[in-house]
């Protein structure tokens, strides 16, 4: 048996999120079934994380199992043709048999994108804003996100994991052109819809419906109720994850063996 990492990005318009769902069509589900017909098996995927409905990633990660050696180049080139146009392979690699695309991850990178501008074109992937909030007072209050790392007030109610502790490594707002800007953060995991909680604050603070004080508070109270509305998903993107480089195994050394 051998452990493969699959690359891909999709544009999660259509999707229920990555996850499969009992209602609704997902990433997971797409991907799995597209490699059962290539493999002629069931097969298994596991995602580096669950992105939310209408979430997007530029850059996903996903490991499955084969029953031996398989031409990655051409994987990838079949899987994209059994995938529908929103959903694209980049990559195939080989991995060491204990490799985890969720647990193994050491970090994960999402971006936000808000606009100031109407733009018939980019509505699908840019929030918009009617009024131009303080970019270097959210830049301050994203600073403060450092000093903590028990993120409960920017989690979704009722979750199945043991712990909210995680540890935020880059947080900013940055210009991309004159109407918009991007918020980046990367962080060693996520909570469920921490992203978009986190966001929806610092427009608060942007705004000047919060102070930095407030938005310290905030974190501190370790309660959701006090966080601002969650942004919405269709501006979200998980842009990266990354891993340890000694679990990638060398192809060309496999292909001789």
């Amino acid at each position: 048996m051998q452990r493969y990492f699959i690359y891909l990005s999709y544009d999660g318009a259509a999707y229920h999120g990555w996850q499969i769902q009992p209602n609704g069509v997902s990433v997971q589900e797409c991907l799995m079934r597209a490699l059962s017909t290539l493999l002629r098996r069931e097969v298994e995927v596991t995602g580096a994380g669950r992105t939310d409905a209408g979430v997007h990633a530029s850059l996903m990660v996903a490991h499955f199992d084969a029953d031996g050696m398989v031409d990655t180049a051409l994987l990838a080139d079949k899987l994209n043709r059994l995938l529908p146009p929103d959903i694209s392979v980049s990559r195939v690699r080989p991995v060491r048999p204990d490799a985890h695309a969720r647990f193994g991850a050491t970090s994960r990178m999402y971006r936000y994108y808000v606009t100031t501008a109407k733009s018939p074109f980019l509505r699908q992937y840019r929030c918009r804003l009617f009024h131009t909030p303080d970019f270097d007072r959210m830049n301050e209050a994203a600073a403060t996100l450092f000093d903590y790392t028990d993120f409960t007030s920017f989690s979704k109610l009722h979750t199945d994991v043991k712990t909210n502790n995680c540890r935020i490594m880059h947080a900013a707002w940055t210009q991309a052109d004159e109407e918009t800007w991007v918020f980046t953060i990367r962080a060693d995991r996520f909570l469920r819809n921490m992203v978009r909680a986190i966001v929806g604050t610092l427009l608060d603070v942007g705004r000047g419906k919060l102070s930095v004080e407030e938005f310290r508070r905030i974190i501190e109270q370790k309660d959701r109720c006090r966080a601002g509305t969650s942004a919405p998903g269709h501006a979200l993107f998980l842009a990266d994850v990354t891993y340890p480089e000694e679990i990638f195994l060398n192809e060309d050394c496999l292909n001789e063996e």
